[in-house]
């Protein structure tokens, strides 16, 4: 079975044949729900029911959503977001047909072969999306993806005012951002509700802005919980059938008492159009990371340090596990809290902090709701017997990214680079498509102004190596740089990995 796309929220404007099965449907259920729904055999009796199970109590939809939808609907957004025009987008010639022989295929050909002829500035790409106001002060929440390397980013209100807004925090493992805008005046606003309370079937409404139409609202229901779409370590999606398309991203999810329970993200597709399967960010998951991004602007989370898989039934017979159940710990890190703690490949987490480890995929989420710091206790699996092992968690690497943008005179000698940086993690490699085995320090954004960018460093690079040394942590570059800077050097050499080719990148050093 082919697995289908999973892409981020896109539209699909429904058509008379949609209202008409859905009206067909409502019919056959009220029909049914009146009259019984005969048995197959009109001849056969009746097979008697099980009394154990109480008989379900159907609540049809309200009359309308008419009500839930004003008291919400002004502090839903639209958000705009400008992006530098990629090189490999700029081949304009190749966006357009033309008739063979036509002269506007040959003007294409001969100015426009090699992109954007040189003068002309790039035009900026820009992404629709939407997001909701949770403070009345203008703190705006909405997916990462969203806002993701843009330039400028607007927000537009329900009264159509447009406002420039600032990223306060992103968290790209949950892909959540906040932003902040500016009002004269108090804006309305939505709060969080419990997503752990709401249940497979409950009525839900997504209001946003698809394919930029702004003011759209659609109502289903939460179709399923808990689903893994493999597009981070913390995935614990709210599936629901309330139709989000392309634009919808970053919107809320509200439960009948207007209560934000999810956050609209991702849709399942295999044409790019919606077919009734869409994934919220639960509430649960979300509200922690606004208020660790409103107070730090980042998520700091716990990290032990071990790459883990799951247990199937001979890999539990093999090891002597009456079930299924832990985390199998496929590799250590060298020099992770894991690492000093004692653990061993092969060693099968089976509890956590006094809480058992159901599977692979409920350990990241116990790990990260952990402080850096905390010193817990994991009971593991070893060699026929369970072992108890004290351990002090780190910070994620990954979560430490260092902004080598320098904010005084001081900074500005030794770090003025206009780099953020980040290690290599897995997902990280997926994202960029590197291969497994790269080594070296990922650069995740480059100020459009500083001397890294001049020299034509991009997101996606590889460092590998400052001057003669390998490096494959970030605080390792910061510390060549400053080497460079205190052996009173004008440039800092790099060595870059793009595409698979290596180059050395001399990168001046700024001074006051």
């Amino acid at each position: 079975m082919n697995k289908q796309p999973v892409s981020g929220a896109r539209r699909r404007v429904p058509g008379r044949q949609t209202l008409f099965a859905t009206t067909a449907v409502a019919a056959a259920v009220a029909a049914a729900l009146h009259f019984g729904v005969p048995t197959q055999n009109a001849n056969a009796a009746a097979a008697p029911l099980d009394q154990s199970i109480p008989p379900a109590s159907v609540q049809i939809a309200p009359p309308s959503f008419a009500t839930l939808i004003e008291a919400v609907q002004p502090a839903v957004v639209s958000i705009v977001s400008n992006r530098p025009m990629n090189e490999q987008t700029t081949n304009l010639g190749e966006q357009f047909e033309w008739p063979e022989g036509s002269p506007m295929q040959k003007f294409f050909e001969e100015h426009f072969k090699q992109g954007i002829p040189r003068g002309m500035p790039a035009p900026p790409m820009q992404g629709m999306g939407s997001g909701f106001i949770v403070d009345a002060q203008g703190w705006v929440v909405t997916n990462n993806h969203v806002i993701d390397g843009a330039g400028e980013v607007t927000v537009i209100l329900h009264d159509g005012s447009r406002h420039e807004a600032a990223i306060k925090g992103r968290d790209p493992k949950t892909d959540l951002a906040l932003l902040k805008i500016e009002s004269s005046k108090e804006l309305p606003f939505v709060r969080f509700g419990d997503s752990d309370k709401a249940r497979v079937g409950d009525w839900v409404v997504a209001v946003g802005n698809p394919f930029g139409l702004g003011k759209s609202a659609s109502a289903g229901i939460i179709s399923a919980r808990g689903r893994d779409i493999q597009s981070g370590p913390y995935d614990d999606y709210l599936q629901i059938d309330a139709p989000i398309n392309r634009g919808n991203s970053g919107g809320p999810l509200f439960d009948a008492s207007g209560r934000v329970v999810g956050i609209n993200t991702a849709i399942f597709s295999p044409s790019g159009g919606n077919v009734g399967i869409g994934f919220a960010i639960p509430s649960s998951l979300a509200e922690p990371v606004i208020a660790e991004l409103r107070n730090d602007g980042r998520v700091r989370r716990g990290w032990l340090g071990v790459h883990i898989q799951s247990i199937d039934e001979s890999l539990a017979e093999s090891m002597g596990l009456e079930t299924q159940k832990g985390a199998l710990v496929a590799s250590v890190e060298p020099g992770s809290p894991a690492d000093r703690a004692g653990f061993k490949p092969g060693d099968v987490i089976v509890e956590f902090n006094d809480a058992q480890v159901e599977n692979a995929r409920a350990l990241p989420k116990m790990v990260a709701g952990t402080d850096k710091g905390d010193i817990v206790t994991v009971k593991v699996w070893r060699d026929g017997e369970r072992k108890s092992l004290a351990v002090e968690l780190g910070s994620m690497p990954g979560e430490e990214v260092l902004a080598m943008r320098g904010q005084d005179a001081e900074e500005q000698a030794t770090t003025g680079l206009g780099l953020s940086l980040s290690t290599l993690s897995s997902e990280a490699k997926q994202r960029y498509r590197l291969s497994d085995d790269e080594v070296g320090v990922l650069v995740v954004d480059v100020d459009r102004d500083g001397p890294a960018a001049e020299q034509g460093l991009q997101r996606g690079d590889v460092i590998t190596r400052v001057g003669r040394t390998r490096v494959t942590m970030p605080d390792e570059v910061v510390s060549e740089v400053r080497r460079a800077a205190g052996e009173q050097r004008k440039t800092v050499l790099l060595l870059v990995k793009r595409e698979g080719v290596s180059r050395f990148v001399a990168v001046p050093l700024k001074r006051s």
